[in-house]
C-alpha cells in the first residue's frame, strides 16, 4: 500500500508551489470574487484513460487556500479511469477553487501519469516473483511524491536519498581502487541493519562482489544472456544475496530480465517516460455533467 507524505511533511511543499503561481496575488481572480463573496460547484474529468493518483493532495491544495472547500474523491487512489468520466467533485468559495485549480491539477496529472506508467512496467512482471522498484531520477523537490506515484503505480520504493542505504556504483568503485577496497572501507562504518549493494557490469566484477560478502548486487547493463550466467554464479555461491537488475529496461525487455530470475527490477523509466494524464476542471452544476 502506498503512503502519503503525513501533513507536516506535504503541508510545506504545497505552500511553496502556492506561493510560487499565486505570487503577489491572482489579479484575475481576485479582481473578480471578494473573499467568500460566492461560492460554486464543480467536477474535475478525465480525458483520458489512466491510473489515478493525487486526488488526496489536491483536496490539500484546497483546503490550505480554505477550510471551507469540500473536494471530494470519486475514484480511490490506484483506480483506473476512462476518458470523461468525473473523478472528484468539490464545492466551495469560487477564490479559493479558482487560485487552487491548477497547482492541484498540475501535480495530479503529473502522479497520475507516473502511475499509469508504473502500472504498465508492473502487469509485465505480476506474475513472477521479480519486484518492479523505482530509483532516485527524480525532479528535485518532487521525489517525495513521484516515489508515493511510482508506489501507487505497483512498485517498491529503492532508497529516498543518499542516506538510506549503501550502494557502491562505478564511479566509487573507480575512486576506491576496486570493489573489495570499497566494500572494506564501508563495512564498519554503516549502522545496522543498513545493507550493502554493489553495481556490477562483468562477471569478474560479480564474483569479487560475492567474495567481499556483498549484500545486494546490481547487474548493470548487462545482456540477458550474460544476466542469467550472473544470477547463476550468485545462487550457486550465496543464496542469501539479493539480486537488482538495473539500465534500460522497457515494457519490451522487463519481462525477459524478470525471468532470468533477480529480485528486483530498477527503472527510472515510470518516472522520466512518463506523459502527464490530461485532467480538465469545469465549474457548474454536479447534475448537469
Amino acid at each position: 500500500m502506498a503512503i502519503l507524505p503525513p501533513p507536516i511533511v506535504l503541508d510545506p511543499l504545497l505552500h511553496q508551489w502556492l506561493k510560487e503561481d499565486i505570487g503577489r496575488g491572482d489579479r484575475t481572480t481576485q479582481g473578480l470574487f471578494t473573499q467568500e463573496a460566492s461560492s460554486g460547484n464543480g467536477q474535475w474529468i478525465a480525458k483520458e484513460a489512466g491510473v489515478i493518483t493525487g486526488l488526496p493532495i489536491a483536496a490539500r491544495v484546497f483546503y490550505l487556500l480554505n477550510e471551507k472547500v469540500s473536494f471530494i474523491p470519486l475514484v480511490a487512489e490506484g483506480e483506473s479511469c476512462q476518458p470523461s468520466q468525473a473523478i472528484a467533485r468539490f464545492h466551495g468559495p469560487f477564490d479559493a477553487l479558482l487560485m487552487g485549480e491548477r497547482v492541484a491539477l498540475n501535480l495530479t496529472m503529473s502522479l497520475s501519469g507516473i502511475a499509469t506508467l508504473t502500472r504498465q512496467y508492473a502487469e509485465k512482471i505480476a506474475d513472477l516473483p521479480a519486484q518492479l522498484v523505482d530509483t532516485r531520477k527524480t525532479t528535485p523537490g518532487l521525489r517525495l511524491l513521484q516515489k508515493y506515484a511510482t508506489q501507487v503505480g505497483g512498485a517498491i520504493n529503492h532508497r529516498m536519498g543518499l542516506d538510506d542505504a549503501v550502494m557502491i556504483k562505478d564511479n566509487h568503485i573507480q575512486a576506491a581502487g576496486g570493489i573489495g577496497e570499497a566494500i572494506a572501507r564501508i563495512r564498519n562504518t554503516i549502522p545496522y541493519p543498513m545493507t550493502i549493494e554493489v553495481e556490477t557490469t562483468t562477471l569478474a566484477e560479480v564474483e569479487e562482489a560475492i567474495t567481499h560478502n556483498a549484500d545486494i548486487i546490481m547487474l548493470d547493463n548487462m545482456p540477458v544472456e550474460q544476466m542469467e550466467v550472473a544470477v547463476k554464479l550468485i545462487r550457486v555461491s550465496n543464496n542469501n544475496i539479493k539480486i537488482e537488475a538495473s539500465g534500460n529496461v522497457t515494457l519490451k525487455t522487463i519481462r525477459a530480465v524478470a525471468e532470468t530470475g533477480v529480485d528486483y527490477i530498477s527503472s527510472s523509466a515510470p518516472i522520466t517516460r512518463s506523459s502527464w494524464l490530461d485532467l480538465s476542471m469545469r465549474l457548474g452544476s454536479w447534475d448537469k455533467q
